[in-house]
């Protein structure tokens, strides 16, 4: 037994001896000591906090939250001093401070972040609790609540790589450790001594009071505290239910953890069914309230009764025969596929949605880059012609300035209607622009493409355009273009150009007819 505790005598003095060992923040520090002294006044105290403007900022948004629910506004912090008194503005200070502590560590299993939002929940749950007891300031325990595990967070800076093997053994399925008595009990077989001892000789070495130290001490076995201090005694127990609390929130497990709190909180500190609901029903919209007003980021908060309800529904599919989970299983997987073909449906929906024209309902430009991109590849391959037209219906503006835009959407529309059904199922008919409309004829040469040109164009002219209301003709003209891309240095917006310049050439020869391109001609065009 001696050598046991000469072990922990030695690993307590490597703690707090290491460079690393964390410290109370200054302003903390001068807090505590200026409150020791008899002499010390609200002024004083109230003079050394606003020499901090950050931390004086944040006493006074909490001071002023439903965290106090002060009917008046608190303006200044010699008012907050005044008004909360200067236990309230001590636990602020320092719960603002203990926040501050530490730094997150590299290739660690510790979590700082983690670390602190749990200790947060503690906090605010050990809070929750003592006011169902007493009426007495309820911003102490609330303090306790966020030292209570701070031996945790010296061991993993200080010992890092002794502290990541207790982690190995204890951290949960969820990632989180689960820091109880069973936890202590890992550290003293690797370490030789536990947080809650490494925590309590910090803390004294930060001349913290005496109601701050204890918790921190017997938090995890109220029942081995003996000292004769009725509030004490409370603290401890306080702390011990609100880390039952934070199991609840955090182990494998809640609904153990969930019997063991109501038995507790009535045996220890003799909660009535109301008072331990109370706790149970508010306990999230706590965390959630003390997460915003402290300023710590936390995953969003589930009530008591969902986390039980999780808790159950994992354990009855544990209970399920083989038969029954089989079904249960094939059941999912029914809906996964369902699901998963509603997603596909709704993806190619998009994708329709993305590369259609919303007036023609034809592929849009945007369609025809990408299909052109893929036939050139294709036609490189097989060593294959490709043509492109680009047609244009002759004078659009000076129709649609006569009959109308609605009319001049009509004949778009209807334009691409019958020609859809001249070309073939695998050649493309996309809007290029305004009134102009790009063919793509994948192998196909230069003499079939001026046929397929023609029959457009024929098509186009003698169809009798009627909206039930009028009937219209009109006529356009096509220019046409066509290569072996595998052959010569081929590139894809001289392509188009030569399109385009025949498609010029069409127009300023009189419109309604079809003119081949050449790759010889002068271009005038614009590159895509």
């Amino acid at each position: 037994m001696s050598g046991s505790n000469s072990n922990a005598e030695q690993v307590l003095e490597r703690v707090l001896t290491s460079k690393d060992l964390p410290t109370l923040p200054i302003i903390a520090s001068k807090l505590l000591e200026l409150m020791a002294l008899p002499e010390v006044t609200l002024t004083d105290i109230a003079n050394l906090i606003s020499q901090d403007v950050a931390l004086s900022t944040k006493v006074l948004r909490v001071a002023n939250s439903a965290f106090y629910n002060f009917p008046q506004q608190i303006s200044s912090i010699n008012q907050a001093v005044s008004i909360l008194g200067l236990n309230a503005v001590r636990s602020l200070v320092l719960s603002f401070s203990l926040l501050s502590v530490g730094s997150p560590l590299k290739n660690s299993r510790f979590d700082l972040e983690q670390f602190w939002e749990r200790s947060l929940v503690e906090a605010a749950a050990a809070r929750l609790i003592f006011e169902q007891v007493t009426n007495s300031d309820s911003e102490e325990v609330f303090t306790c609540g966020l030292l209570q595990n701070i031996g945790q967070l010296v061991l993993a800076i200080t010992l890092p790589q002794q502290y990541d093997q207790v982690l190995a053994r204890t951290v949960n399925s969820s990632g989180h450790i689960a820091a109880n008595a069973d936890f202590a009990e890992v550290e003293r077989d690797i370490l030789g001594v536990s947080h809650t001892e490494v925590g309590y000789a910090v803390a004294k070495g930060w001349e913290l009071p005496e109601n701050l130290l204890i918790p921190i001490k017997y938090h995890h076995d109220p029942t081995s505290f003996a000292g004769t201090s009725l509030r004490h005694q409370q603290i401890v127990q306080t702390a011990y239910l609100a880390n039952l609390l934070a199991e609840l929130f955090y182990s494998d497990t809640p609904e153990h953890y969930h019997k063991l709190f109501r038995n507790e909180a009535k045996q220890l500190l003799g909660l009535k069914v109301l008072g331990v609901n109370t706790v149970l029903k508010m306990f999230d919209k706590v965390i959630d309230q003390s997460a915003q007003y402290f300023g710590i980021k936390i995953k969003p908060v589930k009530t008591v009764a969902e986390i039980l309800q999780e808790a159950n529904f994992r354990l009855s599919l544990i209970n399920l025969s083989y038969e029954e989970m089989n079904r249960e299983l094939i059941k999912s997987k029914m809906e996964l596929e369902k699901l998963t073909e509603e997603l596909a449906q709704k993806n190619r929906l998009l994708e329709n949605l993305a590369n259609i024209d919303g007036l023609t309902e034809i592929n849009n430009h945007r369609f025809f880059q990408s299909f052109l991109d893929s036939e050139i590849n294709r036609s490189i391959r097989n060593d294959r012609p490709l043509s492109l037209l680009l047609a244009d219906i002759d004078h659009f503006k000076k129709f649609n300035d006569t009959y109308g835009h609605q009319t001049g959407d009509f004949i778009l529309k209807e334009f691409c209607r019958i020609n859809k059904a001249v070309i073939r199922e695998y050649d493309l008919i996309a809007r290029y622009g305004g009134e102009e409309f790009v063919f793509v004829l994948p192998e196909t040469n230069q003499e079939e493409a001026l046929l397929v040109a023609e029959k457009i164009r024929q098509t186009t002219e003698e169809y009798v355009f009627d909206d039930g209301i009028n009937s219209y003709h009109v006529t356009i003209s096509v220019g046409v273009a066509s290569a072996f891309p595998a052959r010569h240095e081929f590139d894809k917006n001289l392509f188009i150009g030569e399109a385009d310049e025949a498609l010029y050439e069409a127009k300023h020869s009189g419109r309604n007819q079809v003119s081949l391109g050449s790759s010889k001609r002068k271009k005038k065009w614009f590159a895509f």
